[in-house]
């Protein structure tokens, strides 16, 4: 079982960028097997994939909005996965969440595959 606790989320104006952080309480051995995502929600709204990262290197990007503004990245010696949200837009206000599933390969975007979750950090993106 691994444990999230996302930070780093706050109040950003439109067009700046912040950084969220995705630490994982885990043994190293099992973040080593770990995917971990992110997710963001909005009110009423589904929870939507924003990034996937795998431990074997592969990644995937949501094909939405955020693409080419958004990189996510990961620290396997610090059990940490990092969302760099650049450029952002009002659109980006939402609660972000990290996610972990245990597999190696595949960057899935399905949240149904993801057992693990964060509590969330708020993102607000103001004009």
């Amino acid at each position: 079982q691994v444990q999230l606790v996302e930070s780093g989320g706050g109040l950003a104006q439109a067009g700046h960028s912040l950084i969220l952080s995705c630490s994982c309480v885990a043994s190293k051995l099992a973040f080593s097997r770990y995917t971990v995502a992110w997710f963001r929600q909005t009110p009423g709204k589904q929870r939507e994939f924003v990034a996937a990262f795998t431990s074997s290197g592969r990644t995937t990007i949501s094909e939405n909005s955020v693409r080419g503004r958004f990189f996510i990245s990961r620290d396997n010696d610090k059990k940490m996965v990092y969302l760099e949200m650049n450029q952002l837009r009002l659109e980006d206000t939402a609660v972000y969440y990290c996610a972990a599933r245990d597999d190696w390969f595949e960057p899935t975007a399905s949240i149904d595959r993801y057992p693990y979750w964060g509590q969330g950090t708020q993102v607000t993106v103001s004009s």
